[in-house]
C-alpha cells in the first residue's frame, strides 16, 4: 500500500518500504515514519550567534542537536555529510526526554534551551515537535534553523512551541530554488507565518554568478520588508564546498555591497563568512 508523505510540498507518494527524498521518512506498514527519530549526530553547546541569531539573546549558549537528511539538494551544503545521509549513518540515541535533561543540565554554562539544526530538522519534525515540547515544560526556549521547506498545516502547527527561528531564503528567483530542488513562495510562506509568532532571522548565502546581483537582493529585501522591515537578514559569503568547488569564495566586496543594497529596506543587516 502506498501512502503520500504530506510534510513538504514534494508529497512523496511512497510504496511500502520506500523512503522519501528527504531520506528520513518512510513507509513502513502504511504509515510515514521518521527514520531520524531520536537519532543524532551531531550536539554541541554553542554561541548563540552561530545559528546565526544576532538579536536573540546575544551572548547566550544554545544547545545544539542534528539528525540526518534534508528535503533540499543543495549542491554546496557544508552539513553535506549529515543533510546528505539517510539511515546507514552512524548515530546515537537521544531521545527527547534525554535531549532535555542535557540542555538542563547545561543551564550553569549559560544555556537558554535547544536548537534544532545542523541538518534540515524539519524533515524529523516528530522529534522537534516531542523535544519542544518538553523544552517549553522546562522553561527554556526552542530555536530552530531551517530552509523552510514544510507545507501551511504542520508549520502552523510547530511553531506556538518556537521562540526563535532562522530562516534560508537561499535566493530571490524560481529559477535557483529548482536548482536546489525547492520553491521559493514555499519558503516565503514560511518566514511570514513564522513572523506572525516568534522571532525571526533570515539568511541568505551569496553563490557567485547564481543570486548576487544587485535588483535580486533590494527584491529579496523589498519582501522582506513588506513582512517587517525589523527581520535581521544575514548576507553570507560562499565557499567551495560539497558538489560545488568549481568556482572561487564571493568576494568580499560583493557581499558587502549586497548588504549595503538590503539595507536601503531592513534596519538589521549583518555580513557572515567575511
Amino acid at each position: 500500500m502506498s501512502v503520500q508523505c504530506g510534510l513538504c510540498f514534494h508529497r512523496c507518494e511512497l510504496a511500502e518500504g520506500q523512503t522519501g527524498m528527504c531520506r528520513a521518512r518512510a513507509n513502513r506498514e502504511g504509515q510515514i515514519v521518521p527514520l531520524n527519530y531520536g537519532r543524532v549526530t551531531a550536539l554541541a553547546l554553542d554561541p548563540i550567534e552561530k545559528k546565526p541569531l544576532r538579536r536573540f539573546h546575544p551572548g547566550s549558549m544554545v544547545l545544539s542537536v542534528g539528525s540526518f537528511g534534508c528535503n533540499l539538494d543543495c549542491p554546496f551544503c557544508q552539513n553535506g555529510w549529515i543533510a546528505g545521509a539517510g539511515e546507514e549513518i552512524p548515530t546515537r540515541h537521544c531521545p527527547p526526554e534525554a535531549l532535555v535533561r542535557e540542555a538542563v543540565r547545561l543551564r550553569s554554562r549559560g544555556n537558554i534551551g535547544v536548537a534544532y539544526t545542523y541538518n534540515e530538522p524539519l524533515v524529523g519534525y516528530e522529534y522537534v515537535r516531542d523535544c519542544a515540547e518538553l523544552v517549553r515544560a522546562a522553561g527554556m526556549c526552542n530555536v530552530l534553523v531551517s530552509n523552510g521547506t514544510i507545507e501551511e498545516a504542520p508549520w502552523r502547527a510547530l511553531l506556538p512551541l518556537m521562540d526563535a527561528v532562522n530562516l534560508d531564503l537561499k535566493g530571490f528567483t524560481q529559477r535557483w530554488y529548482r536548482t536546489l530542488g525547492g520553491d521559493l513562495e514555499t519558503v516565503k510562506r514560511a518566514v511570514s507565518l513564522a513572523a506572525e509568532y516568534c522571532h525571526v532571522e533570515v539568511t541568505t548565502l551569496i553563490v557567485p554568478g547564481e543570486n548576487d546581483g544587485e535588483e535580486e537582493m533590494r527584491a529579496l529585501a523589498n519582501w522582506l520588508s513588506s513582512v517587517s522591515p525589523d527581520i535581521p537578514l544575514h548576507v553570507t559569503r560562499f565557499f567551495p564546498r560539497r558538489r560545488m568547488t568549481d568556482r572561487p569564495p564571493t568576494p568580499v566586496d560583493r557581499v558587502l555591497r549586497l548588504a549595503h543594497v538590503a539595507r536601503e529596506r531592513l534596519r538589521f543587516v549583518y555580513t557572515g563568512n567575511c
